[in-house]
């Protein structure tokens, strides 16, 4: 008989990195909790302000993914299968924004889409469009922090599928563009999702990027986020409100969809 996996005393040097990583993780969302004032918690869920942010948020978060879903599964399918010269280099660029700091992308994002911007100039002289400081400028600050986590996810997924696949409908009739929507983006569909997941859940706490972009109007700019930060300053209750419903939202959306995921990659 041959012995089963996993089985006997894990090693030490190992579990205890691996607790202190885990009670690393988890003990400031507990004091979160535990600091929460829960007598005044319905009064303060009821404010107009949290509503107003939250559904700011939810709305920005969702079109910032769905921008992401647009231009990243195209350019993470570039990546993987087009054979492309540097395409290692172009890969690295497109992981920028992921250790980028977020304020720096807010500046950048002035730089180019700004009024005086490389492009915001023409984008207002000519359409009359003007993006900083605005709610859509929230999106594409939003969009600009989380479209490499959805390209990452979905590269990798594009990777660990089978080309032959494809290569079996091109040799029946497809086209590329018919094999890839018939074909290739089934058999991708979990990696695209835990992407999408990830994607929404990263721009959805985005501050960085966003105030420094889009500046801070109750109403128009004023995400989660921020509101947290600026109630930090006067009310710190208010703050601990605030993060706990960041915190059971973006909880609530991943823990849900994660049996998906497990079911999708097995």
């Amino acid at each position: 008989m041959t012995p089963r996996r996993g089985r006997g005393r894990l090693p030490a040097a190992l579990v205890l990195p691996a607790l202190l990583g885990l009670v690393f993780l988890l003990v400031p969302p507990a004091g979160l909790l535990i600091r929460a004032p829960w007598r005044t918690l319905p009064d303060a869920l009821v404010r107009a302000e949290v509503g107003e942010a939250l559904r700011l948020s939810l709305v920005c978060a969702s079109l910032a993914t769905l921008v992401c879903l647009v231009l990243g599964v195209p350019l993470a399918w570039l990546l993987a299968r087009a054979d492309l010269p540097g395409r290692g280099f172009l890969r690295a660029l497109v992981t920028v924004p992921l250790v980028l700091p977020p304020v720096v992308g807010g500046v950048a994002l002035l730089s180019v889409l700004g009024r005086r911007g490389v492009i915001g100039q023409y984008l207002d002289a000519w359409f009359g469009i003007s993006l900083p400081f605005t709610t859509a400028g929230v999106v594409v600050a939003e969009a600009f922090v989380a479209m490499p986590f959805l390209v990452i996810s979905v590269e990798g997924a594009l990777r660990a599928a089978d080309p032959r696949f494809e290569e079996a409908a091109a040799t029946l009739g497809a086209s590329r563009w018919f094999a890839f929507r018939r074909v290739t983006l089934p058999s991708i569909t979990p990696g695209v999702v835990a992407g999408a997941v990830l994607c929404w859940a990263r721009a959805l706490g985005e501050f960085g990027a966003t105030i420094t972009f889009a500046g801070n109007f109750p109403g128009e700019t004023t995400t989660m986020p921020l509101a947290v930060y600026l109630a930090l300053e006067t009310e710190p209750e208010a703050a601990v409100v605030l993060s706990i419903v960041l915190l059971v939202v973006s909880v609530g959306v991943l823990a849900g969809l994660r049996d998906r995921w497990i079911r999708g990659a097995t």
